[in-house]
């Protein structure tokens, strides 16, 4: 394909996504993701090897690579805004994906039935969520396809939402022409209430360096972010769960499990924005 019509194949399916309800939308390349730097910085993290997706994994790599299929040459990557006022979209019953995770799954599925009719001999594969079963960074991929950029909270932090989004990739099979990365960087003179409300101080001492771990991508931008201290936070908020009731996912009771969320909700990034008209008003973790 020329240049021309690979450009006219990407924007139909950033469409397409669109239609099928993500709210943000991009393409990056393979070639500049492989061997990122979050995938080049992870076998230095002092806290890795106590996830419990080590014992999970799906790919037969190293704990920590991305699996990239043979044929895979560009990433779709696409998000769903999640604002304060929706928490159910991410509260989990038991062990069943939460709406907001079904809204994902349901946008993958509706490209994949789009690409199999429109171009049959174009190969399009879904990625999970976790790297160790398949996925890729989702925050790498997002700043290459000009979705936003890394924030002080260690989160994608997007011009029109902040940080309240989430994340999904799918690879294909078409060297399909980046829509990033972009000029953005809303963290520069900011006084960091992300971090410094952080309840578990996961922010509050640097444990990474440059001179360390050999690049100078690192957690929380500063070296700072300690993802040790956050997993407390989420084995607390899954011991301390509460049962109740989401018919929308589970015609039963079971523990909703409500994560923390404070580093996202003291993000001034795209607070203020109003999902239902579209204005704004003066707001995969490594």
């Amino acid at each position: 394909m020329t240049i021309e019509e690979l450009t006219a194949v990407r924007d139909d399916l950033l469409q397409k996504l669109r239609e099928l309800g993500a709210d943000l939308v991009g393409t990056a390349s393979v070639a500049s993701l492989r061997n990122s730097p979050s995938e080049q910085l992870f076998p230095n993290m002092k806290d890795h090897t106590r996830d419990h997706f080590a014992d999970e994994i799906t790919t037969g790599l190293p704990h920590g690579q991305v699996f990239w299929e043979e044929d895979a040459e560009s990433v779709l990557v696409f998000a769903v805004a999640h604002p304060k006022d929706e928490p159910r979209l991410d509260w989990w019953c038991g062990e069943i994906d939460p709406p907001g995770n079904k809204k994902l799954l349901a946008i993958s599925k509706g490209l994949r039935a789009y690409v199999k009719e429109r171009y049959p001999d174009v190969h399009l594969y879904s990625k999970r969520y976790h790297v160790e079963r398949g996925g890729v960074y989702l925050k790498e991929a997002a700043i290459q396809a000009g979705l936003g950029c890394i924030g002080y909270n260690n989160l994608l932090v997007s011009p029109e939402f902040g940080p309240r989004i989430r994340l999904r990739a799918m690879t294909i099979s078409l060297p399909l022409p980046a829509t990033g990365p972009i000029d953005y960087d809303p963290c520069a003179g900011c006084a960091k209430p992300c971090i410094t409300k952080c309840p578990m101080h996961a922010f509050d001492q640097v444990i990474y360096t440059p001179e360390e771990t050999g690049i100078a991508h690192l957690p929380g931008r500063e070296g700072n972010f300690y993802r040790a201290s956050c997993n407390k936070m989420m084995l607390h908020n899954e011991e301390t769960a509460a049962e109740g009731m989401m018919p929308e996912v589970c015609d039963h009771p079971q523990k909703i499990i409500k994560y923390c969320r404070n580093c996202e909700f003291n993000c001034i990034a795209g607070a203020d924005i109003d999902l239902h008209s579209g204005s704004a008003h003066p707001m995969q973790m490594y």
